[in-house]
């Protein structure tokens, strides 16, 4: 038996467009970070970048299910003594709602060099505009993945 292994010269860079308008955050983010992955593709390798960008729309539409809203914490420290800074997602919906679905899909990518690298291809708008149209991106259908 025989496995196929992807070689960088036969994959593609090929970036696709997500909508996330009245999308729920915790199944955007799954979906979005297989996409990232390359995990729908028929020459997926675990180890290998598949070169696959993501564009992620209207992230201000984003829903959160139950009182996660208020009772989902975000918590950063800031280095010095007392430094635990926490927000309530609702806040972070209302000031930075990319950070929101950024943050749920880097958890869900591979915590490696790898992860780090198929990150920086994750790109997050808020508003139905993006500057990426000479990647000639596709619409990614999220039932699909």
């Amino acid at each position: 038996m025989t496995t196929y292994l992807a070689k960088p010269r036969h994959r593609q860079v090929r970036w696709r467009v997500i909508d996330a308008e009245g999308k729920v955050l915790g199944r955007l983010a799954s979906r979005a970070s297989r996409a990232l992955m390359g995990k729908d593709s028929p020459d997926w390798t675990p180890h290998a970048d598949h070169r696959e960008g993501l564009i992620i729309i209207n992230a201000e539409k984003i829903r959160l299910t139950g009182g996660k809203l208020d009772s989902k914490i975000y918590r950063h420290y800031t280095g010095y003594p007392g430094g635990l800074k926490e927000i309530t997602a609702r806040d972070v919906l209302a000031k930075k709602p990319e950070r929101l679905l950024a943050e749920a899909i880097r958890g869900m990518l591979p915590k490696s060099r790898l992860g780090d690298r198929l990150a920086t291809r994750l790109r997050i708008y808020v508003g139905g505009n993006y500057p990426h149209q000479a990647q000639r991106p596709e619409a990614l259908d999220l039932a699909r993945v």
